[in-house]
């Protein structure tokens, strides 16, 4: 462990983070936020660039005739069933943001353009930046990385490393060896500062949820403590024994109740409302993701600029801290599978199901705004982690419906957190994938340590600063992987 320079390194970096959030609170979110606005102001254009691109080069590579190269030698046939591969995709890549932003933040959109826009209008572009920040970009981000891995990995066995593609692609240059370290070095501060901040986020639903349901007062501190300690206790004791198939359950048990909380809502509540919303959805976001795509609205004003950079650009640069931690799970879950089959699974059926996430529960928040005249609009801005649970009011069982999404919402910070201290362990041990349990235990530790301290902010935006804070630099290394894959591929006889 004390002879491994990336492992020290890794350590070292995000303890110091760690410890900074825990005592001075403050500077640490005024750092973040002061870094993030100006990389974002100076580098809007680059981040959506990347993004942009990487998904052409996906629904391109998945189209061409290097569709039909396998992750794995030629004979080789997938692990998994089609279901069960896709009901772990959803699990992996979208887990605790769902139940968090269902709701939330299509209203919260809607509260910046009904200033400009008729209230209808106002919905429909609300929803249709909601599916743009979720959608195609989002999962092409996830499947090129986890491709990359999948493929060195699977058919030129290389370790499962951010370094691998570059160091097999690009092995003659004599920048290889140190930036190769160092995109190494990144992915773990990305994945670590990422899971973090949703570990925060996570907490904030489970708070706000038993906050409803028990009709306490919002945002108290002990509650957010207790169950900060609840979820170290849950996910610690995992790490010290091999329960990958009891995470594996626990992840597709809090998917089936998410699932089932959509299937709820769409027959319970205004289903022809609902349906009407999803194909217009769908309409919308294929007659404008291309535009949307290279959109960076240097013309509209402060206000426009820092909701953009807030919300979509943020987005962006949260894929691309989790791209890591996703990829290495959905390369593993994919080997066998040929590029196409891959591409098309994990970039197309995830986007779809996020349109269909949220135009029934933005669509169940406009339907409450526009036609009950509901607050959810003010719950939005003042206490979002509440707008699910106060939107869930409105329906019969809302005790019921409220207790299964904070019991999805714990069940999936679990799994993510055990699942990301492995990965952590992974990478910063080269690539075994049999880590020790104390250095699972210390990646535990940290991440717990950096959740507390993006918990003590207390503010949703702060947590995605310190999330952007941790994954910008990593925007560098994600073309070079995309390059990378592609310039190997080439080289493939037979494709």
């Amino acid at each position: 462990m004390f002879r491994n320079p990336l492992l020290l390194t890794a350590l070292s970096l995000t303890g110091a983070i760690a410890v900074w959030g825990v005592v001075d609170t403050d500077s640490l979110e005024r750092f973040a936020s002061a870094y993030v606005s100006q990389q974002f102001s100076s580098r809007a254009w680059f981040i959506m660039l990347v993004a942009s691109l990487v998904t052409l080069a996906a629904l391109a590579l998945a189209l061409s005739r290097y569709g039909t190269v396998r992750l794995g030698a030629d004979d080789e046939r997938p692990e998994f069933s089609t279901v069960s591969w896709l009901t772990m995709l959803f699990a992996a890549g979208m887990g605790v943001g769902l139940l968090f932003f269902g709701a939330t933040e299509p209203l919260t959109h809607y509260r910046v353009l009904a200033e400009h826009l008729e209230p209808g209008q106002a919905a429909n572009a609300a929803l249709f930046v909601t599916n743009f920040n979720w959608g195609l970009h989002a999962w092409s981000i996830y499947a090129m990385t986890a491709l990359a891995i999948a493929y060195f990995s699977y058919r030129k066995h290389r370790p499962g490393l951010i370094s691998s593609p570059l160091r097999y692609a690009f092995r003659r240059g004599r920048w290889v060896a140190p930036v190769a370290w160092l995109s190494d070095l990144l992915a773990i501060s990305a994945i670590a500062i990422g899971l973090a901040g949703s570990l925060a986020i996570g907490i904030f639903q489970v708070q706000g949820g038993i906050e409803n349901l028990f009709a306490l007062e919002p945002g108290g501190n002990a509650l957010r403590l207790g169950v900060f300690a609840a979820l170290c206790l849950a996910f610690l004791l995992p790490l010290t024994v091999d329960l990958s198939t009891g995470m594996a359950r626990l992840s597709n048990a809090a998917m089936l109740v998410a699932g089932l909380l959509l299937l709820y809502l769409l027959l319970v509540g205004p289903t022809h409302y609902l349906m009407n919303g999803l194909v217009d959805s769908i309409g919308l976001y294929v007659s404008g993701v291309v535009r949307q795509s290279f959109a960076t609205y240097p013309y509209f004003g402060e206000t426009f600029e820092q909701w953009f950079h807030g919300w979509t650009l943020n987005y962006m640069v949260w894929w691309i801290a989790w791209a890591p931690f996703v990829g290495v799970f959905v390369a593993r879950i994919s080997r066998g599978r040929t590029i196409r089959e891959f591409i098309l699974g994990v970039v197309l059926v995830p986007s779809f199901f996020s349109l269909c996430w949220f135009a029934v529960f933005g669509g169940m928040g406009f339907h409450g705004v526009l036609n009950d005249g509901l607050p959810l609009v003010e719950v939005a801005a003042k206490t979002p982690e509440s707008t699910t649970f106060v939107l869930l009011e409105a329906l019969p069982l809302a005790w019921l419906t409220g207790a299964g999404t904070v019991l999805a919402a714990f069940l999936f910070l679990v799994t993510s957190v055990v699942s990301a201290a492995y990965v952590l362990s992974m990478f910063s041990t080269g690539g075994d994938e049999n880590p020790a349990t104390r250095i699972k235990l210390t990646w535990g530790v940290i991440l717990a340590v950096l959740g507390l301290a993006m918990m003590l902010t207390g503010d949703l935006d702060a947590v995605r600063s310190i999330i952007a804070l941790g994954a910008i630099a990593f925007v560098f290394i994600l073309p070079l992987l995309v390059i990378a894959l592609l310039k190997t591929l080439v080289r493939e006889e037979n494709p």
